[in-house]
């Protein structure tokens, strides 16, 4: 990357920041170019503060006296310069990241449990939860920024953890979070609609998504889901070796689900059979690539077989509820193939006679063309429809729930019960539900807040479904 130094080019530099408000004396501050606010706007507060050197793309008029390194992407250049002051964590244990719309986190959160059941030390970073080997670390964003990356890969090595499996958000490959890292292996799970609020058409978020197997390493390998249509494109351009796997058709990692029901399933893979807990055929597809990444990183077939079998679900993936006769799933999906994918395993595995009632909303501040396809998809596959509200953010509820009506015809809407409070909308669907009925609570899975204007407080769908269903916890 070409870059100009103005001033002098050899400060002594103590910390790297790029949040003006965290510099103190010797910092080296990186001015970026963010989605709501421009950091070049906060450069004479940093020196002030402390800063002896910057990194912009543009050095503003009346800048204070500093030395100014100008580069063509300070997103780019920030991680580049945080993984050197951390002194590139990710090229000493193995990194595993996950990419694609669908099954990152389960995806993530099973590699590692699967790898800490090998005993070995192994960190995760995911949507729910960061861990270095068993400690919690809290979750932000699906990604962490570059610095807060480079910092925790820096103590997972500091903690002797030999393997990294971390989520891959299309938002943190085009905001060069993960500039800078160097993996060892990556996945690609899926490519559906979503997060089109951020990159504006489908062709972009799948640009974005190939861009992180275009920047693989040669050294690297690539495990990718043929049977998605967007697979192939993947493996386009990467230098990465290679690996597929498939339920539909020929791969390096074929499987097959055999049989089915609520507590698991019978999944023939290669030549062997194995009972999994996990149910439905999109965890299937997350079981075949944990088997393939966990055999792409030097872990013995047989012995990956036998530890895919121990494997629990993660919270809030497709997690079962029971109580007076009824079923309840709570599930993540809140994408409309997710939530399609949920609703047809539900289908496939009820009974004659067993109704489904589905309980589902959309987040606010997200992507709105996806609300009336989600609405359409609960209506057409579930029973009873009961719409409410996820996180409404800084959104009104009610705007949220009008844009799900919408993909509704007005005979769905006579079937369809509008109820803004989710916790009411939960108790309803307890109510409607007689002895044998499933009800579905779709959306927030893991979730245990509601944002309301800003506003997080404590809401849980299983506590509420425990509450209604009369189940002590």
């Amino acid at each position: 990357m070409q870059a100009e130094v103005r001033g002098n080019s050899d400060p002594e530099v103590a910390d790297l920041q790029f949040d003006s408000r965290r510099v103190s004396q010797g910092t080296l501050f990186v001015a970026q170019l963010g989605t709501r606010v421009d950091g070049h706007d906060y450069i004479a507060q940093a020196v002030q503060a402390g800063a002896v050197a910057v990194i912009c793309q543009h050095v503003p008029q009346d800048a204070p006296e500093a030395t100014y390194v100008v580069v063509p992407d300070s997103s780019e250049t920030l991680g580049l310069a945080a993984a050197n002051f951390y002194g590139h964590p990710s090229r000493k244990l193995k990194l595993v990241g996950i990419t694609g719309t669908n099954g990152k986190t389960t995806t993530v959160t099973l590699l590692h449990r699967l790898f800490r059941q090998l005993g070995h030390h192994a960190g995760l970073i995911s949507t729910i939860v960061n861990k270095i080997d068993e400690e919690e670390l809290p979750a932000g964003h699906t990604t962490p920024d570059a610095l807060e990356l480079n910092r925790l890969l820096c103590r997972m090595v500091e903690a002797g953890c030999e393997y990294c499996f971390m989520e891959v958000s299309s938002h943190a490959v085009v905001q060069r979070r993960i500039a800078g890292l160097e993996f060892a292996g990556a996945l690609f799970s899926n490519l559906t609609h979503d997060h089109l609020d951020f990159h504006k058409t489908m062709p972009a978020y799948i640009a974005a998504k190939k861009g992180f197997f275009d920047a693989l390493p040669a050294s690297a390998w690539a495990l990718i889901n043929i049977d998605d249509k967007n697979g192939r494109i993947m493996e386009q351009n990467t230098r990465a070796q290679v690996k597929t796997y498939a339920l539909r058709q020929l791969a390096d990692f074929h499987g097959k689900v055999l049989e089915e029901g609520f507590d698991g399933m019978l999944l023939h893979v290669g030549s062997d059979e194995i009972w999994c807990r996990l149910v439905g055929r999109f965890n299937a597809y997350n079981l075949l690539a944990i088997y393939g990444a966990a055999v792409l990183c030097g872990v013995p077939k047989g012995e990956a077989l036998r530890q895919l079998s121990l494997l629990e679900p993660a919270p809030g993936r497709f997690q079962y509820v029971s109580g007076r006769g009824v079923t309840a799933i709570v599930d993540y999906a809140h994408t409309p193939d997710a939530l399609q994918n949920v609703l047809e395993t539900i289908r496939d595995l009820r009974r004659e006679q067993q109704l489904i009632i589905t309980v589902v909303g959309c987040g606010g501040d997200r992507d709105k063309t996806k609300r009336p396809e989600m609405a359409q998809i609960a209506m057409r596959l579930s029973d009873k429809l009961v719409l409410t509200s996820d996180n409404p953010r800084t959104e009104k509820p009610e705007a949220i729930l009008d844009d799900m009506e919408a993909g509704l015809t007005a005979e769905q809407l006579s079937r369809t019960v509008r109820i803004t409070d989710r916790r009411q909308a939960i108790r309803t669907a307890c109510l409607m539900a007689r002895e044998g009925d499933i009800i579905l609570v779709a959306g927030k899975g893991h979730e245990k807040y509601q944002e309301v204007n800003g506003v997080r407080s404590h809401f849980d769908d299983v506590e509420e479904l425990e509450k209604e269903l009369g189940i002590k916890s």
